[in-house]
């Protein structure tokens, strides 16, 4: 066959081999990435408490002995390639770390840690800060279940739900008035309860006193003061048998306590 200059077909150039590539011996940064999540995490926990995990914004990442021998730039760096860009990480007292985070995403991502670099960890849900509790005053509720409320309520990250009592000659009565914890750190402004709207105030719980030393903010089990009467405010002696003049222990006033 007759080729010609339409019809010719141009065979490339043989291009040499590519060199290989330089063998590098694995750095800190290749363990910290082997050890990054997938992008579907796996939890062993069911979607509900994936969805608890996911509300969750304090969370306390500990070790088997302590973090104190490992180098913090290892630490901030492999918890950034691993979540990404956390609020906060703070040391505590105990030398475990305390990790805020900025997103559910985060959140999702830090609880499926199990190792970070070369060493194992744990990583669990702050016991307080995550949860909030409000107040709620409906008249419609008087005679409705703490255990109805709470299963209708679920959707809005309802987790707990008490009604306050009040005690009257002799008897605990029932009030209007519910708290409701919410597992988030965020306490909402309202909560739709069926056709009911319904604001939150923030739930103040009653001040914790000692019953030892008559003081406020502990109690009597962790008590490191001096037995104290709680008629007299007078250190020593028993508040029974005490018919002297009250006396506050905490402002030294007499009743009554004007200002």
């Amino acid at each position: 066959m007759e080729t010609t200059k339409e019809n010719s077909v141009l065979v490339p150039e043989r291009l040499s081999p590519p060199a290989p590539k330089k063998k590098f011996s694995p750095s800190w940064a290749d363990r910290i990435e082997s050890s990054t999540p997938s992008a579907s995490l796996h939890f062993n926990s069911s979607p509900i408490e994936e969805q608890q995990i996911s509300t969750c914004r304090f969370f306390i990442m500990s070790k088997t002995d302590t973090f104190s021998n490992v180098s913090p730039f290892l630490i901030h760096k492999g918890i950034t390639a691993c979540v990404g860009d956390v609020k906060t990480i703070r040391k505590m007292r105990s030398g475990d770390l305390f990790i805020e985070v900025t997103s559910s995403k985060q959140a999702l991502a830090l609880a499926s840690l199990k190792q970070l670099a070369h060493f194992d960890i744990q990583v669990k849900q702050h016991a307080t800060l995550n949860y909030s509790r409000g107040v709620i005053s409906a008249a419609d509720l008087y005679n409705v279940t703490e255990e109805e409320i709470l299963e209708n309520m679920a959707e809005q990250n309802v987790s707990q739900v008490r009604r306050i009592t009040i005690r009257r000659d002799g008897q605990v009565l029932k009030t209007k008035h519910l708290i409701l914890t919410f597992a988030t750190p965020d306490l909402p402004q309202s909560v739709k309860v069926a056709y009911l709207h319904c604001p939150v105030r923030p739930y103040i719980p009653n001040p914790l006193r000692c019953f030892q030393c008559q003081r406020f903010g502990h109690s009597k089990t962790t008590c490191r003061g001096q037995p104290t009467c709680a008629r007299c405010a007078e250190v020593g002696h028993d508040s029974a048998d005490c018919k002297a003049r009250e006396k506050c222990v905490n402002c030294k006033r007499r009743p009554p306590f004007i200002l």
